[in-house]
């Protein structure tokens, strides 16, 4: 487990995750305590951040095996390299972002592709990665995809006002406009046969 997997179902910050120690833990919810950026340690962003984060059973089941794989330690930093915290930059540039850059030439993925004897292509119609604030955005639209209220999704992101939720987090997507869209016509049909209806019964009068 490299200390992104748990961005996807805490909706933990980059920053977050690199701070986390394994007292903040609990087996069922991670306390946040500190932040770590660009190797700083500092408070959490705002006083709503300090809320803890609840541990799904399968996030819960990849940590303790992080942990027994780590020599089961009690305290430290739950993520980290041989001597420090883990970068989770470093590991996106070095790993993540090469990982999913496929060359449109031979089809071999750039973190594999230096001995490849024409140059690096870029495949445009492959996944990109869209940083690691992608699993926030993701949590929240798809927790709002299955009819969790706005007010708890802020909750869960630790957002001071929900209008950053409404605005930066929850996407829309084209499934979600053909719905809309849908129910737009459904109203507007509705609407339409209760005019004819009414209009009928008056002349009928």
């Amino acid at each position: 487990m490299n200390g992104g997997n748990g961005g996807g179902v805490t909706g933990l910050r980059r920053s977050e995750i690199q701070g986390l120690r394994w007292t903040d833990y609990d087996g069922q919810q991670i306390r946040i305590n500190r932040s770590i950026w660009c190797g700083v340690e500092d408070e959490p962003k705002t006083r709503k951040s300090k809320a803890p984060v609840p541990v799904i059973r399968p996030l819960a089941k990849m940590l303790e095996l992080h942990r027994r794989r780590s020599g089961n330690p009690k305290f430290g930093a739950m993520f980290r390299n041989r001597r420090s915290p883990l970068c989770l930059n470093n590991l996106a540039n070095r790993v993540i972002a090469p990982s999913l850059q496929w060359c449109r030439v031979c089809g071999v993925r750039r973190i594999e592709h230096r001995k490849a004897e024409h140059p690096f292509q870029l495949d445009p119609t492959r996944t990109a990665w869209r940083g690691r604030h992608a699993f926030r955005r993701g949590l929240a639209t798809n927790l709002y995809r299955l009819g969790v209220p706005e007010k708890t999704i802020q909750a869960i992101l630790r957002h001071a006002n929900v209008s950053t939720t409404n605005t930066y987090y929850i996407k829309s997507v084209p499934e979600d406009s053909v719905k809309a869209m849908k129910a737009l016509e459904k109203a507007a049909v509705s609407l339409i046969v209760r005019q004819q209806s009414t209009r009928h019964r008056r002349k009928r009068r």
